[in-house]
């Protein structure tokens, strides 16, 4: 099956146009034509499936025949992890935590960051095409970056989990995850958390954990972490 995604479709939809870009792509790319059966989802749950009445490269129109709505994990994951120096692999991260399946991603730029700044157009766009190619009905979300001081000072909610190098007292992540919860995790930079960073962590209630006995890269660690929760929510 092969998944469209638009934001604007809702279930109170008898018929939708798709955009100008999105209607291109339909029938001059893929080449789909009148009659042909679209499954389109809204990355909040619905799955459409739809047949086009009109097959225009500036005007896609299609009915909908039917709607289903699949309810969210009875987990929920966030995890705020810091850029990396190369932006492919903050993007390999996004595309593959999409496929394992994750809540929610927050950019957060630490004392030892070497980027700061993303590119959040590119990114959304790569958490949309990874949401279609593994055939998720959820798009996480992706909040707006911030620095690591003013996002410890959040009110937050279920289990905190903070993962860092230190050589310190460390708790292992896959034995602290509970399921069917809320679970926040800090991924720290290429040079990780500050001592300071890892106090204040602490101060606000995360608990300090480790992903396992070698030290890894920003993207590999999230991706760990990603995984580790969603196994044990299996």
């Amino acid at each position: 099956m092969q998944l469209f995604y638009n934001s604007d479709i809702s279930e109170q939809n008898n018929s939708f146009t798709f955009p100008k870009d999105e209607s291109r792509h339909i029938v001059k790319v893929l080449r789909k034509k009148v009659g042909d059966t679209l499954y389109i989802t809204n990355g909040k749950g619905f799955l459409f499936t739809a047949k086009i009445t009109i097959a225009d490269q500036k005007n896609c129109v299609v009915s909908i025949e039917n709607s289903e709505f699949k309810k969210p994990t009875d987990y929920q994951l966030h995890l705020a992890v810091a850029p990396t120096k190369m932006n492919d692999r903050y993007e390999w991260f996004l595309e593959k935590a999409t496929e394992i399946g994750i809540t929610s991603i927050t950019p957060i730029f630490c004392d030892h960051s070497e980027r700061k700044n993303v590119k959040l157009d590119r990114f959304e766009k790569i958490l949309q095409s990874a949401m279609k190619q593994s055939l998720h009905l959820y798009l996480p979300t992706l909040n707006q970056p911030i620095s690591f001081k003013d996002y410890i000072n959040q009110d937050f909610s279920g289990d905190l989990f903070i993962a860092h190098c230190e050589e310190t007292d460390k708790k292992s992540l896959k034995n602290e995850i509970k399921p069917n919860t809320e679970i926040t995790i800090l991924i720290g930079p290429e040079g990780d958390f500050s001592v300071n960073e890892i106090e204040t962590a602490i101060k606000n209630k995360f608990i300090p954990v480790t992903l396992g006995n070698t030290r890894l890269r920003t993207e590999t660690a999230a991706i760990v972490a990603c995984h580790s929760v969603a196994f044990i929510n299996e």
